[in-house]
C-alpha cells in the first residue's frame, strides 16, 4: 500500500488508517485508496451525466449556462484548495466534492421538488440519499457486486453532506443493511 499524504493534520483520515471497502480489494501499488474512490467517481455513469442536468433550470445556453458538471468541478477545485489549506487529506476532499451531487435529478431544484410531491408513498426523496444509492446500487461496475465500491470514508462524507442521511421516515429501501447500519 502507497503511504498516506504527507503532512496531514492529526484529526485528518489518513489512508493507512482506512475501515476499508463493503467488498474486499487488494490495495493498488499505484493509488490511494481516496485516488481510487476520485477514479471510480469520474469514470462511472451517474457522475458523465451531470454533464446534462442543470444547476439553476434556465432558458438559455448563454455563457452563464450552468450544469451540475461545472458545478461539481468548481466545488473539487475548492474543496481541493480548503483541504490543502488545513493540512486536511486532500484526495478525500476531491472525491466528496465529487460525488456530492451524483442523486440529484434532471430539471434542477424544480426537478427535486417535483420528486419530493409525488414520491411520499415510496418513501420520499432526498438527493443525498440517492447520491448514496448510486454508488452502493445502481451502479454497475463489477461483476462480483453493485455499486462502486467506495471507501467506508467516502461514503460516510456522502451521507454527512448535509448533515444526518437518517431521520424520521427516511427509508433507504434496497441498499444494503450493512450501509444502513452504519
Amino acid at each position: 500500500m502507497l503511504k498516506s499524504a504527507p503532512g496531514l493534520a492529526p484529526f485528518a483520515s489518513h489512508e493507512t488508517a482506512s475501515r476499508g471497502r463493503l467488498f474486499e480489494e487488494a490495495d493498488s501499488a499505484t493509488r490511494r485508496c481516496f485516488q481510487r474512490d476520485r477514479d471510480r467517481i469520474i469514470h462511472c455513469g451517474a457522475f458523465r451525466r451531470l454533464e446534462y442536468k442543470t444547476q439553476v433550470f434556465v432558458n438559455h445556453e448563454g455563457d452563464n449556462y450552468r450544469t451540475r458538471l461545472t458545478h461539481t468541478l468548481e466545488v473539487s477545485q475548492i474543496a481541493r484548495s480548503i483541504t490543502r489549506s488545513l493540512n486536511l487529506n486532500e484526495d478525500l476532499g476531491e472525491v466528496l466534492a465529487l460525488a456530492h451531487d451524483l442523486g440529484h435529478p434532471p430539471f434542477g431544484h424544480a426537478g427535486e421538488d417535483a420528486l419530493k410531491d409525488v414520491m411520499p408513498p415510496y418513501g420520499g426523496f432526498d438527493h443525498n440519499a440517492q447520491s448514496l444509492s448510486v454508488v452502493v446500487r445502481l451502479e454497475e461496475r463489477y461483476a462480483g457486486f453493485d455499486g462502486l465500491n467506495l471507501t467506508w470514508e467516502t461514503l460516510e462524507g456522502l451521507v454527512k453532506h448535509n448533515g444526518p442521511l437518517l431521520g424520521a421516515g427516511k427509508d433507504l429501501g434496497q441498499l444494503p443493511r450493512v450501509i444502513v447500519d452504519y
